[in-house]
């Protein structure tokens, strides 16, 4: 039987404690799995376990998420322009120089901005209610948009909405075939997580901070045309945040894309993470034979 083991480590990036997650060979094809918000790693867990007989996987946590150290924000910076950085510096730092993205939410924002910054390292992408066009964002961002124009106590009240146990719960079951299909563990642990003190200040920041990643849409679009990375999409399509229409923006500026849309909602992986690592080994499969 082969070994499907998970390791769980940490790694120090500028002071601060990058937690984790690392499975299969380091010999072979790498992927880096970049999570979304409000969750972690976690969401990974089964394509960790799925696809690291033939792969290496690396899944890390960003600042104030999961596992990893959450530096008050007095301290530390959230943007995601920041937090961007430190990953770069941490995927420098395991020595990896070329790899495949997986990104999903939060991820897209972060992956696209190592992505710019380094085209050459990367060989595909694999992109999940991951979103880089305007028509990918829904009217759930309209309490945003008024947030980004004027943040005030009044304006963060939707926002802060967003860290209640019900919310986040309605973000893994919202738009799916069966909500008793979701495991409750997960809305448990993200709640758990930013629940801590002084997270709620983090992350209102990284929202506030959510509206320069849309004035980098076009230099996002403008990689994907000039660099034609293959690319697999496996989109939620009842997604509240990022319906349909973002993942078909993709059609217009790469040429090979295998495109793949489930009837389920911001967290795909959660009901049809079966047929996603399948078609992920399969897309894999076809670029490094």
């Amino acid at each position: 039987m082969k070994n499907r083991n998970v390791s769980y480590k940490y790694r120090e990036v500028e002071g601060v404690n990058i937690f984790y997650r690392e499975a299969g060979d380091a010999s072979k094809e790498t992927l880096v799995l970049l999570h979304g918000f409000p969750t972690s790693s976690h969401m990974y867990r089964e394509v960790l376990r799925d696809l690291s007989d033939e792969y290496h996987l690396i899944a890390p946590d960003y600042p104030g998420f999961g596992n990893s150290d959450f530096p008050s924000p007095d301290s530390f910076q959230y943007t995601f322009d920041n937090i961007a950085k430190l990953l770069d510096l941490f995927l420098e730092s395991l020595n990896l120089t070329t790899y495949t993205l997986m990104i999903q939410d939060y991820g897209a924002p972060i992956g696209y901005r190592i992505a710019t910054a380094h085209p050459e390292r990367i060989k595909a992408l694999i992109v999940q209610n991951g979103n880089a066009y305007e028509e990918g964002l829904s009217e759930g961002f309209a309490d945003s948009r008024k947030f980004w124009q004027n943040r005030t106590t009044e304006t963060e009240q939707p926002m802060l909405a967003l860290f209640s146990l019900e919310s986040i719960k309605w973000q893994y079951t919202f738009g799916t075939r069966n909500p008793e299909n979701i495991n409750p563990d997960n809305w448990n642990l993200d709640y758990a997580r930013i629940s801590r003190p002084g997270n709620d200040r983090a992350q209102l920041d990284l929202l506030h901070d959510y509206q320069h990643n849309i004035t980098l849409y076009p230099d996002w679009q403008k990689y994907l045309r000039d660099n034609q990375p293959p690319l697999l999409i496996t989109w939620g399509k009842n997604d509240p945040f990022f319906p349909e229409p973002g993942a078909q923006a993709y059609l217009r500026d790469v040429k090979n894309v295998e495109y793949h849309v489930y009837d389920t909602g911001h967290f795909a992986l959660e009901e049809d993470s079966q047929d996603i690592t399948d078609q992920i080994r399969k897309f894999m499969r076809r670029l490094f034979p």
